[in-house]
């Protein structure tokens, strides 16, 4: 099996923009599309669950409010019994002091105090008696009360009980969809990306594939031919093989994507990355320290094949120094080139490569 480094640039993108926007439900690709494709039923699903939460919380305060109800009722009763048993004890002991004969005049007074302080007790208590009642009963009032409004408006507004329930819910599902939707482009690129790396991975381990090369450089690099000062490239994927090094860019594109001239063209961006690559490793630094087995002719150079990999349809032009090849095609046309490295030789090359990567 082919030796692979790196993930797939689209998806390492996709990734961490989804994340950024603390989405962390998707495990692949594919989930993703999933998702895309139903969410129309998952948006429907969502509203039937909180149908069923709403009708259930309906029946079930049906049956709770009615033993609430008895519940308020019984409270209320012990809170009456209560209090008339505190009223009883206070007149209880009014009348014995009432029914206590003192001679001496300081007890009279002491009663007669005492006889009005209890009959200012008695008199606040009874006063007071329902209101009393009424406070010891406010919180289970108060949820009584909650809870047969509630009842009564979702009897009378079940839709609109419905949507409040499933409102977050919804607007959660909607604010992932269109995050989503927004990336599209890195969706399906990662989609071909993969597809690629599925095809490349069947071939033997004297293959390395380097999925998402990108190198910086300062000062840049200088292309007198093209007159283009090179700070940066990036390609989908580079296979070091034993026939040589293919730059492999791939596009999931639709003949639509492919007619729109908007869209940056491939076709300079893999000759940018090639050029690239070609002077690093054809120095005679790279040559030092790869030290590539001689031949009786001279050095040997590394030759490095430009491809572009449609996953959906190609053009019928050809370009020069770059092969348009379709999934299919990929792995025949890498097959056709005969080996020109030895094992060690490809895994140096391999190896300078990773280096320049990291």
């Amino acid at each position: 099996m082919c030796r692979t480094y790196n993930t797939i640039g689209s998806l390492t993108t996709l990734k961490s923009s989804l994340e950024k926007n603390n989405i962390y439900d998707f495990k692949s690709v594919k989930e993703v599309i999933a998702f895309q494709k139903s969410y129309s039923t998952s948006r429907q699903k969502l509203i039937s669950i909180h149908e069923n939460l709403i009708e259930n919380e309906k029946n079930s305060l049906n049956v709770n409010l009615p033993i609430l109800k008895i519940e308020v009722e019984t409270q209320r009763h012990q809170a009456a019994q209560q209090l008339t048993q505190e009223i009883d004890l206070l007149k209880e002991q009014f009348n014995i002091i009432q029914n206590k004969i003192s001679t001496n005049y300081f007890q009279k007074i002491t009663s007669n105090l005492m006889s009005w302080n209890y009959k200012r007790k008695i008199k606040q208590k009874e006063s007071v008696f329902e209101i009393e009642i009424e406070m010891s009963l406010a919180k289970i009032l108060e949820d009584y009360q909650f809870k047969s409004d509630r009842l009564q408006f979702i009897s009378s507004n079940f839709n609109d009980a419905v949507n409040e329930s499933v409102r977050n819910h919804l607007s959660e599902l909607e604010r992932k969809k269109s995050v989503i939707d927004g990336l599209n482009n890195y969706i399906y690129g990662a989609l071909g990306e993969q597809k690629v790396v599925k095809k490349l991975e069947c071939l033997t381990d004297d293959y390395f594939l380097i999925n998402d090369f990108s190198v910086t450089f300062s000062p840049a690099i200088y292309n007198r031919k093209e007159n283009d000062y090179i700070k940066s490239v990036q390609i989908d994927h580079i296979l070091v093989a034993p026939s040589g090094i293919f730059l492999i860019e791939t596009k999931n594109w639709s003949e639509k994507s492919i007619q729109n001239l908007s869209l940056r063209s491939p076709v300079e961006q893999i000759k940018r990355a090639n050029f690239v690559l070609y002077y690093i490793l054809n120095s005679e630094k790279s040559n030092y320290r790869l030290r590539l087995d001689k031949h009786h002719w001279g050095d040997k150079k590394t030759p490095i094949k430009n491809l572009i990999v449609l996953t959906k349809t190609k053009p019928i032009e050809e370009f020069q120094y770059v092969k348009i090849l379709t999934i299919d095609e990929l792995i025949n046309y890498i097959n056709y080139f005969k080996p020109i490295f030895s094992s060690d030789e490809t895994k140096k090359i391999a190896e300078m490569i990773i280096q320049l990567n990291s």
